[in-house]
């Protein structure tokens, strides 16, 4: 049997004891785990997972899940750029604002991109066939 994270009853020892910290946060139909782990030299990682309950074949529900890997040299960056996306997003700034990627090594260049150049996605109809 799956549960919501998609693990399944049984499931070896080692993925159990591998996850360290877990945060689970409901928001209207979609769920978000936030799992801090462990790597075998107990270095910590998080992942981020996206989980909404589905219909599928025959009527059965599934959960479809979405999942992000940060390691620890990119939280900084991560959390800097995730604050500025939701800055971004809850004060309305105007669209022709630049976007600039962030890359790991500071002494690269760092490209501009302008946000006229996006497409508006639709998250609902990602990974539906």
């Amino acid at each position: 049997m799956e549960d919501e994270k998609g693990r399944i009853e049984g499931q070896n020892e080692r993925s159990e004891k591998e996850e360290v910290f877990t945060k689970v946060v409901r928001a209207g139909k979609r769920t978000y785990f936030f799992d801090v782990k462990s790597t075998r030299h107990e270095d910590l990682y998080l992942t981020i997972t996206e989980s909404k309950k589905r219909p599928g074949k025959e009527g059965k529900m599934f959960y479809e899940k979405h999942k992000i890997f940060l390691y620890k040299e990119d939280f900084e960056k991560f959390t800097e750029g995730l604050r500025e996306a939701i800055t971004f997003a809850g004060n309305g700034t105007a669209a022709h604002t630049t976007v600039a990627t962030v890359t790991a090594e500071p002494e690269e260049e760092v490209a501009e991109v302008s946000a006229t150049d996006f497409s508006d996605v639709d998250f609902d109809e990602l990974g539906t066939r």
